[in-house]
């Protein structure tokens, strides 16, 4: 493979922590039962919504005062518990020794992505981040995946597209790019039936799938 685009929450940074931090600022505030790790965590890699759905119920991403008040809880201490998967640093680091472009392209929205990744140095050498709302549309469109390829100057059939979600393999094979799912995410009990090309069980594997040498690791 010549690039690789990988999804943010859930694939390269294990958000959950700060995100049930937020979720339960915003519930303690309306005197509502607070969420645990465990309960967010197959809700973080799917966002805003799905996030104070879980806490608030249907509708609640509509109310734009419960969605401004999560994210300034979010942005106060984006990375006070946010952490690098294991093997993620290391991946990246020999796609940048290999030469191998690869870029981010996440659901998240573009404000709280530019406010969490300069926490992250291994991460400063991404070539291409299609957020959220970089576009009219999102995962699982093809479309964001299409446009980061563009960015970094790859056929989509040259580019792994690495994520934690059903919506990140949906949007892969529309592209017409090899999926792969990260399985240290928060993947759920139905992902060894996605439209996917591999499951992984460490960041490193992808450097099988680019033919990296080992002497780069």
């Amino acid at each position: 493979m010549s690039a690789v685009l990988f999804d943010l929450d859930g694939t390269l940074l294990d958000t959950a922590p700060d995100l049930r931090r937020a979720l339960n600022e915003v519930l303690a505030a309306h005197h509502k039962p607070l969420k645990t790790l465990d309960e967010v965590r197959p809700h973080a890699t799917h966002g805003t919504k799905s996030l104070l759905t879980l806490g608030f119920g249907e509708g609640a991403f509509e109310q734009e005062a419960l969605r401004q008040a999560f994210w300034d809880a979010y942005l106060r201490d984006i990375s006070a518990e946010t952490r690098l998967f294991d093997g993620v640093a290391e991946l990246i680091g020999a796609l940048n020794q290999a030469a191998i472009p690869w870029g981010i392209v996440t659901n998240k929205v573009t404000h709280l992505t530019v406010a969490a990744l300069p926490h992250f140095p291994a991460l400063d050498a991404c070539q291409a981040l299609v957020c959220g709302d970089t576009l009219t549309e999102r995962k699982p469109s093809p479309l964001p995946l299409l446009h980061a390829a563009a960015m970094l100057g790859v056929e989509p059939e040259h580019c792994l597209y690495l994520g934690d979600a059903l919506t990140d393999m949906e949007a892969a094979q529309g592209a017409g790019m090899q999926g792969l799912v990260a399985s240290w995410g928060y993947v759920d009990d139905s992902h060894p039936r996605w439209p996917a090309q591999g499951v992984l069980t460490h960041p490193l594997e992808v450097t099988k799938w680019c033919k990296i040498s080992r002497s780069v690791l």
